[in-house]
């Protein structure tokens, strides 16, 4: 069964509040069982994109709708969290800025545009191209995979089905069998929860492995708000043992927690 096979509940407007919830909530335990499922796949991805990233590589998330939704979420959430620039992660949506907000109509079955979208960031051999699509042969997305590997680059994907066009079209492709959706063919529900919870394990762990965190905190980060800035602080706190007036001054003084730990070890 796919994502577009008719869902097992039907009448779905008779339904009270109560089962309309107990049923979604059902089919949203499955999404972890079908990811962990996935897990060998997600890791050969990011042992592949590692070497590439020391070497400068980027990695180009490329959808549509949710799933290209979802890719400018976990590239966007990547600068802050672990203080690398803009150009480490980039997502790329079929439609531009604009689809981000509102449907734009048939952004996404057109083959070519993605590898035109990625060309404007100058692709190089060291970048890795990630398609997202829950269905696995969205033309917007399968185009600029099948054009990223023509051009040498690292291609993965996210896909919901199985041995489907995009799959076959990439080097490490993921796929994350949700089965089908509570409402027949919304993939924004298990599908997409399914594609989040991967973005989340590709983007963290290639952090983790680039350096970016000590012991289980975020070194690296900006902090760019009053929450961020107290977790800073407290971070610099509990590494070097010191009070909070301490902890603040130095953020002051050297911007982020690595450097404010590395010069007052020196």
């Amino acid at each position: 069964m796919n994502t577009e096979t008719s869902s097992l509940y039907h009448f779905l407007e008779n339904m009270s509040v109560e089962n309309i919830l107990f049923h979604i909530n059902n089919e949203d335990k499955k999404v972890a069982i079908a990811v962990e499922k996935s897990l060998d796949s997600i890791g050969k991805l990011v042992k592949a994109i590692l070497p590439q990233m020391k070497k400068g590589g980027r990695v180009f998330y490329i959808g549509a709708g949710t799933s290209g939704r979802l890719g400018i979420l976990d590239a966007s959430e990547c600068p802050p969290t672990y203080g690398v620039s803009s150009d480490v992660f980039i997502g790329i949506i079929a439609g531009g800025d604009t689809a981000i907000r509102t449907s734009v109509e048939h952004a996404e079955d057109d083959q070519k545009q993605g590898w035109e979208d990625i060309s404007f960031f100058q692709p190089k051999k060291e970048d890795t191209v990630i398609g997202i699509a829950a269905s696995g042969k969205t033309p917007y997305v399968l185009g600029t995979i099948q054009q990223a590997k023509k051009h040498g680059l690292v291609t993965g994907c996210i896909t919901c089905n199985e041995n489907t066009p995009l799959a076959k079209a990439c080097d490490f492709p993921i796929e994350a069998l949700v089965g089908p959706e509570f409402v027949t063919g919304s993939t924004r529900m298990k599908s997409g929860t399914a594609q989040k919870l991967i973005l989340n394990m590709i983007s963290t762990s290639l952090m983790i492995q680039s350096g970016h965190v000590k012991g289980n905190k975020m070194i690296d980060m900006k902090p760019t708000n009053d929450k961020l800035r107290h977790r800073a602080v407290t971070i610099i706190m509990e590494e070097l043992k010191i009070g909070n007036m301490e902890a603040a001054e130095l953020l002051n003084i050297y911007k982020t927690v690595r450097q404010a730990i590395q010069n007052y070890k020196k």
